[in-house]
């Protein structure tokens, strides 16, 4: 195995090979898979911001310098975080009747996992992906917009504003819930406390503000998520 950082990142994003056993010692070595678990520990616990080299050493009761053998810096650990996680989407066979439907499935099952460790999409946005599972999810999802008949062209960018929304809206319920979290959380409102809020607003300024305050701040669960999906999904045209 490489021994330069570089080298074996390479390696690894060439070659889907987990790292090889070690010989059996007393203390259990570090590995990239280990490394890369102490750190979604980190994200799952404490969320995103939390999550540094020395934080991910400390968790694995080592030094930072013992991690630098197995990745480069801060953004490969993120390009390891959002492989480990895309690992565990499940791709299905491109079906040409039913591709709108698998593009909304793909995109839940990342929405679900993402959700699970707070902050953990800032680590995919504006990341050049280059893991083999981040690049196999972005194949899948690519073959499948083609399958439903998408041109080339608008199925590469319709790829790319899902995966931008679903970033960008994971990371809000994210900071939405860290919000209520904190001690000082007053601020934070209620739905009956917008609409009471809205409602009062001048209404020579404000007429539709007021009129639809329901309608501005309705939606439960993923109401809102898989509205704006759909309105992407069902604005792709098939080419001719």
């Amino acid at each position: 195995m490489p021994t330069d950082p570089e080298q074996r990142r390479a390696a690894r994003h060439a070659q889907p090979h987990p790292d090889p056993a070690p010989p059996a010692q007393r203390k259990t070595p570090i590995t990239t898979d280990r490394v890369t678990d102490a750190a979604l520990q980190v994200i799952a616990t404490e969320g995103y911001d939390a999550l540094t080299i020395r934080r991910v050493a400390a968790v694995l009761g080592t030094g930072p310098s013992s991690l630098y053998a197995h990745i480069l810096n801060k953004d490969d650990l993120d390009d390891l975080i959002i492989g480990r996680l895309c690992a565990e989407i499940e791709l299905p066979e491109p079906d040409p009747a039913r591709w709108r439907e698998q593009i909304l499935g793909v995109y839940a099952q990342m929405r679900d996992l993402y959700l699970k460790y707070p902050g953990v999409s800032r680590a995919a946005l504006a990341m050049v992906p280059t893991h083999l599972e981040t690049l196999r999810v972005g194949e899948g999802i690519l073959a499948i917009l083609l399958a439903g008949g998408i041109e080339p062209q608008a199925a590469a960018w319709a790829r790319d504003a899902l995966t931008l929304y679903v970033n960008a809206y994971v990371l809000e319920r994210s900071l939405v819930r860290q919000r209520q979290q904190h001690p000082d959380h007053s601020w934070v409102l209620s739905r009956e406390e917008l609409v009471d809020r809205f409602s009062a607003l001048p209404a020579d300024r404000f007429p539709y503000t007021r009129r639809y305050a329901a309608e501005l701040t309705a939606g439960s669960g993923h109401d809102r998520f898989d509205f704006t999906l759909t309105l992407i999904v069902d604005n792709l045209t098939a080419s001719p």
